[in-house]
This record gives structure tokens, sequence and C-alpha cells, in this order.
């Protein structure tokens, strides 16, 4: 896995399942916060653990999973934030 930079601001919250992840990035905007969501998939090649954006057939039940919970996770965020909710 690649080593993240010290000054990359983290995810707002992450969600794995079975070697895949899903990030969810907050930005705020003149609107409030908007949020948008990467998918990776880890596995270890020899002693290296990788990443990549690349999914089998069986990954495809973990995404739909964690995009799902991801969807989750985005919604409570906005329900926290009644204002945000009535931009929507």
């Amino acid at each position: 896995m690649k080593n993240t930079p010290k000054n990359t601001t983290p995810p707002a919250h992450e969600i794995r399942l079975n070697g895949v992840r899903a990030s969810i990035w907050k930005n705020d905007t003149e609107k409030g916060p908007r949020f948008n969501t990467t998918f990776e998939r880890y596995y270890r090649d020899g002693e290296e653990w990788k990443s990549s954006n690349a999914f089998g057939r069986d990954d495809l039940l973990a995404i739909g999973f964690v995009a799902q919970e991801a969807l989750r996770w985005i919604m409570q965020q906005r329900q926290e934030q009644p204002a945000m909710a009535k931009r929507g």
C-alpha cells in the first residue's frame, strides 16, 4: 500500500469489507458540505500490499455493500445538518 503524505486530508469516513474500501471525502462549499466517494480494492502481491480500482466478479457484492453503507453514512450527515438537507 502506498503511504499517504502527511499533509493530505484524510477521508471523512471509510467503510471496508473483504479487501474493498469506500473512502468518503468531505468538500466544504458555499452551499454546505458535499461528499464524494472513491472505491479501492486492496490485495497482496508477495510481501507488498497494492491497491486497484478494478474489481472482479467476486468483489461486486462487497462493492455493492460498501456503496450502500457509504450512501447511508452520507444521508446521516445530511440529517444532522437540516439546512443542507433543505438545499438538497
